[in-house]
């Protein structure tokens, strides 16, 4: 299995708009979305720095619930 690309939050946010994903509200750098069925998830967008590879993880599996062969599709 491949690893995951270290992406930043700009990036993963509009890969997550593609799949329905809307953004709610901002909370100082962290960014809430939520998909029309209930999904929710929240995305640090630290200017400059990319997502570790296991937030990034964590995001797919337990929040947005896709595969990370369906995300690398997407990227």
């Amino acid at each position: 299995m491949p690893k995951l690309p270290q992406i930043t939050a700009s990036k993963l946010i509009k890969i997550l708009s593609k799949l329905g994903f809307k953004t709610m509200r901002q909370s100082g750098s962290h960014i809430f979305l939520r998909h029309s069925d209930g999904r929710t998830t929240v995305v640090p967008n630290h200017s400059g720095e990319k997502l570790d590879r296991g937030l990034l993880n964590k995001i797919l599996r337990k929040d947005v619930q896709i595969s990370r062969e369906e995300f690398m599709e997407l990227v």
